[in-house]
């Protein structure tokens, strides 16, 4: 590791290269393991020579844009974590083609504010869900009856490794729900090119503020957590389901299935990665058994367990 440190080092301020870092620091779960080495690149230059180092090392790696759809559990993650966002901050908008080019660090709700105010409408779905703009090109995030592949015309990607940038257009991203070709591929949006419509901002900052209130009286955004913790079973949606089986305020230490949104799984205090992992599990095996649906995370959950926990 060593090595790999003194390589970093040639392009990357020692400070942003952290051994030994708290993940709890750097997920919205506030909560979780340590991993070996947390690589923050500051540049895209930055990090295609953090991509190019890392995969030559041969060491595991797993690359984190915002933080906020991961979990790490609490034996800690062995390998290089790559936090992405800050090297890619850009955001470009062309008023006359109702266009707005976007890099994948930019939080989705900067990224919607920017667009109302040069008077584009299109991204007020997205303007309360947490994250980058990568994460949410990565898996197609949505809410309100709005997906990322509805306005996302191309995206512009870089391979893994470092070595490869390309751009793939929207059907080339083979979207779905919550998933993209990059589940298969892991190659890294650097940035994407959305298509938007022409709009009065007021009106489009009024709808951005009822949904923000819609978001506020549902769901629990006063407690850490990564979202809708489960992806909607086919047919059926989580959140009703977990309800439905009697499992609001289900506790695990300091996990709790919401009280306000069963579909939530929040850190109502000193919670641990293992916590909610069980509470997941929980949920899982009684809405299985009391309905026969298999409910699967939305939340990438990414470690070793701790020392003695199977």
């Amino acid at each position: 590791m060593e090595a790999l440190i003194r390589q970093l080092k040639e392009h990357i301020d020692e400070e942003n290269i952290i051994a030994n870092a708290d993940m709890a620091e750097h997920t919205t779960f506030k909560c979780g393991g340590k991993a070996d080495l947390l690589v923050i690149p500051q540049s895209y230059d930055e990090l295609k020579h953090t991509l190019l180092t890392v995969a030559d090392s041969g060491r595991d790696y797993y690359i984190l844009g915002n933080g906020s759809n991961i979990l790490v559990k609490d034996g800690g993650y062995r390998g290089i974590i790559i936090k992405t966002m800050y090297a890619l901050q850009g955001i470009y908008v062309d008023y006359e083609e109702a266009q707005m080019f976007v890099q994948s660090g930019v939080l989705l709700s900067t990224a919607a504010r920017t667009a109302a105010q040069n008077m584009l409408s299109g991204m007020e779905f997205a303007a309360g869900i947490p994250g980058s703009v990568g994460g949410a090109a990565y898996m197609n995030a949505g809410a309100y009856d709005g997906e990322m592949k509805n306005i996302i015309t191309n995206v512009r990607l870089i391979s893994r490794d470092g070595r490869h940038e390309y751009t793939y257009t929207v059907d080339e991203m083979q979207y779905g729900y919550r998933r993209s070709v990059l589940y298969n591929s892991g190659d890294i949006v650097v940035s994407i090119m959305l298509q938007l419509k022409q709009d009065d901002p007021h009106e489009v900052f009024a709808r951005m503020e009822e949904l923000a209130a819609r978001r506020s009286d549902k769901q629990p955004l006063e407690f850490p957590s990564a979202g809708s913790f489960f992806k909607r079973p086919e047919g059926h949606f989580a959140g009703k389901l977990i309800e439905e089986a009697g499992l609001r305020g289900l506790t695990v230490g300091g996990a709790q299935v919401s009280e306000k949104h069963c579909g939530f799984v929040i850190n109502k205090g000193g919670a641990t990665a293992s916590d909610i992992i069980m509470l997941m599990h929980l949920v899982q095996a009684s809405v299985k058994e009391q309905f026969g649906v298999d409910l699967e995370p939305e939340v990438r959950i990414i470690g070793e367990d701790p020392e003695g926990q199977q």
